[in-house]
C-alpha cells in the first residue's frame, strides 16, 4: 500500500499508482507546483518531490502541513512552527548551503511550504551505502558546515536538530543543512528557553530535553553526528546506544575508532556535557582546526570505497617507498585507472574558456607522489635547493620545466624505474579523486583545507587567511586517493605542452605533445599566491619551460609497466 501522491489527499492507494481513485487524477498546487513524488512524513505533514511547471518543471519539494498533534493548544504551536520555518527559510536561504524558500501558500485549507530541491542523498543514506567515514571525510564536513552554523547563529537562530538525516550531499558534492521546522529564534541572548521540548534522541545535548538551547547546542549534535559517521554506531529504536554510557552519563565512542589526537580533542570538546565546556561558537571550532598545523592522517582500517566511475582493480598496498638515502623517503601512491570527465563544464562559476571541450579521458592504473616534491627530496638526487622559502618539508620551488625533467630522469638512473611528469589528464583524474566538483572537496574550498590567498575566495566565500608563503606538505588534508596538496601550495608542472583549448586531443590518458616540441608547458593546481578560483581541479596555467618563480614545482608520476 502506497502512499496517494496527491497533497490535499488523506488516502492511501492499495493499487500503488501514483494516485487513489479517491482523487481521480493529479493536482496543481498555486497553479504551478505538481506533486510526483511521495518522500516522507512526519509530525508537521508530508513532504513531496515536486516540479515548478512556471521555470520549466525545475525540482523542487512542498511541504504540506499536516499536524499530528491532538487539541487546539498544540496545533497552534505547530503551525506556529511551521509559519516559523518559512519566515527563517526566507532569511536563511540566503546561504548557498541551505534549500531557498520558493513560496508559502494556503490551499484548501492547508499551509504549503515550497522550497529548492537538492539532489543528492542524505549522511545516513551515504553511511548505508558506503560505510562509516574516516578522518579526513569527517574533517570536510567539519569545515563545511561549520561556516553555515555560524551563518544561522548570526542571524540569531539555532537549528536544534542536527543529524546525518538533516544534512545532504548533492550529486556536486556540496553540503546542504536542512529542515528548520524545530528551529528556534533567539532574541540577543544566547540562552533560550524554548518551552517546547524537541530535537532528535541520540543526538540533542541534555540541556535540549530539559527544554534550554544555546549556541554550542548545535556544536554537541554536530559532533554526535560525526561520532556516528566514524564508528557506525547509530542509536537502536529502543534507545539503546554503544557509544553512550547511561551508567556514567559519558561518550565512550573513541574505543571504536582510531583519530589522530587533534581531532579527538576538538570532537571530545563539542561533545562536553556542561555547555559552557564547549566551544563558545562554530568560529572558535573552525580556528581549533585551523590551528592544528601537522594534521597525522591515520590509514582508515574501513577505507572509503571508490567512486562509482573508478574500476578499482589494483590493490591500494601498492604503494610504495623509494629510499632517496639519508633518510629522506619518497612515497608513491597507487592511483587506480578509470574514466573521467575532463574539463569543466559550461555553467562552472569563474572557469576560463582553455577548460573547454570537456571529454571523456579513460587513465589506465599509474603511481603519483604523494605530495608535491619536497626540498629534501629534490636536494637529496640533485644536489641543492633552488627553493626562495626554505624548510625541507616545504616543496620545492623556483624549478624550472626542464630541472624537473632532468630530476626525473636522476632519480630514474638511481632506482631504476621509470620516473617522469605526470600528464595533465593523469594529474587532473588523480587530482579529482572521482569527483565532479570546482575541488575534489567539493563545491568550494576554505584556507583550512587549502594555502591560497584567502583574500579572493571563490563564489560568494567568506575571505580567509593569505599566508604568503609555502607550508609543509601534508598540513591540510588529502583526497580521497590519499593525495595532499592538489590544490594550492604550489603549481605543479606537468609533461604536456600548452595548447589554448582541448580539440582533438588524447583521450588515453597520454600527454599531449607537439611533434615540433613548445616553449610553453603546463601547470595545474593554483598556489599560496593565487586566490580559490584558481585552485579549482580543472584550472590550467601556463609558463615557459624556463620560466622560474616561488610559487612552481612538481611532483613525480610513474607507470606500472615500467615497474
Amino acid at each position: 500500500m502506497s502512499q496517494c501522491l496527491n497533497p490535499t489527499c488523506l488516502h492511501q492507494n492499495p493499487q500503488g499508482t501514483n494516485f487513489c481513485e479517491k482523487c481521480g487524477g493529479k493536482i496543481l498546487l498555486d497553479d504551478r507546483y505538481r506533486p510526483i513524488k511521495f518522500l516522507g512524513e512526519g509530525g508537521f505533514g508530508r513532504t513531496f518531490q515536486a516540479i515548478d511547471e512556471k521555470r520549466l518543471n525545475t525540482p523542487c519539494v512542498i511541504k504540506q502541513f499536516l499536524p499530528q498533534q491532538a487539541g487546539s493548544a498544540a496545533l497552534q504551536k505547530a503551525t506556529e512552527l511551521f509559519q516559523q520555518e518559512a519566515q527563517r527559510l526566507q532569511e536563511l536561504g540566503k546561504h548557498p548551503q541551505i534549500p531557498d524558500l520558493e513560496a508559502f501558500f494556503p490551499q484548501d485549507g492547508r499551509l504549503y511550504l515550497v522550497q529548492d530541491f537538492i539532489d543528492g542523498q542524505n549522511l545516513f543514506e551515504e553511511f548505508k551505502n558506503q560505510g562509516k567515514l574516516n578522518e579526513p571525510q569527517i574533517r570536510i564536513i567539519l569545515t563545511e558546515l561549520l561556516p553555515v552554523l555560524q551563518f544561522i547563529h548570526d542571524n540569531q537562530v539555532i537549528h536544534r536538530d542536527i543529524k546525518p538525516e538533516n544534512i545532504i550531499r548533492s550529486k556536486t558534492g556540496k553540503l546542504f543543512l536542512i529542515d528548520f521546522g524545530v528551529s528556534k529564534e533567539i532574541s540577543g541572548t544566547i540562552l533560550t528557553k524554548v518551552g517546547t521540548v524537541t530535537g532528535t534522541p541520540g543526538y540533542a545535548p541534555p540541556e535540549q530535553f530539559r527544554g534550554m538551547v544555546y549556541h554550542s547546542s548545535d556544536l554537541y549534535s554536530l559532533a554526535v553526528t560525526c561520532v556516528r559517521l566514524l564508528t557506525g554506531y547509530f542509536q537502536e529504536a529502543d534507545g539503546a546506544d554503544e557509544l553512550f554510557d547511561t551508567n556514567r552519563m559519558e561518550w565512550q565512542w573513541q574505543k571504536y575508532v582510531s583519530l589522530s589526537q587533534e581531532l579527538t580533542t576538538v570532537l571530545e570538546t563539542m561533545l562536553q556535557d556542561i555547555p559552557t565546556r564547549r566551544y563558545d561558537s562554530a568560529a572558535e571550532v573552525l580556528a581549533a582546526l585551523a590551528n592544528q598545523k601537522t594534521r597525522v592522517i591515520p590509514t582508515p582500517t574501513n577505507p572509503p570505497k571508490p567512486p562509482a566511475n573508478i574500476n578499482l582493480n589494483i590493490n591500494p598496498q601498492s604503494s610504495f617507498t623509494e629510499d632517496l638515502g639519508n633518510g629522506v623517503k619518497l612515497e608513491m601512491i597507487a592511483i587506480p585507472g578509470g574514466t573521467f570527465w575532463m574539463g569543466s563544464p559550461t555553467n562552472e562559476a569563474e572557469r576560463d574558456d582553455d577548460e573547454s571541450l570537456q571529454h571523456q579521458v579513460t587513465v589506465p592504473n599509474f603511481f603519483m607522489g604523494k605530495y608535491p616534491l619536497t626540498q629534501a627530496q629534490y636536494q637529496a638526487i640533485m644536489g641543492h635547493n633552488p627553493s626562495y622559502f626554505k624548510g625541507n618539508n616545504r616543496p620545492v620551488e623556483r624549478v624550472i620545466w626542464n630541472d624537473a625533467v632532468t630530476f626525473c630522469q636522476k632519480l630514474s638512473q638511481k632506482t631504476g624505474k621509470n620516473y617522469r611528469l605526470p600528464s595533465e589528464a593523469e594529474w587532473e583524474y588523480a587530482c579529482r579523486a572521482g569527483t565532479k566538483t570546482p575541488f575534489s572537496f567539493g563545491d568550494n574550498i576554505t584556507t583550512d583545507l587549502v594555502n591560497y590567498n584567502g583574500n579572493y575566495p571563490y563564489k560568494s566565500a567568506p575571505k580567509g587567511k593569505y599566508r604568503e608563503q609555502t607550508t609543509d606538505v601534508g598540513t591540510f588534508p588529502p583526497n580521497t586517493f590519499g593525495l595532499y596538496d592538489m590544490h594550492g601550495n604550489v603549481w605543479e608542472w606537468c609533461e604536456d605542452d600548452w595548447h589554448e583549448n582541448y580539440i582533438n586531443p588524447p583521450t588515453d590518458g597520454s600527454a599531449w605533445n607537439s611533434q615540433s616540441g613548445s616553449s610553453s608547458k603546463v601547470l595545474r593546481g593554483g598556489s599560496w599566491s593565487f586566490g580559490a578560483r584558481r585552485c579549482r581541479a580543472a584550472i590550467r596555467g601556463r609558463l615557459l619551460r624556463d620560466d622560474r618563480y616561488n610559487c612552481c614545482g612538481f611532483r613525480v608520476a610513474s607507470s606500472f609497466r615500467n615497474l
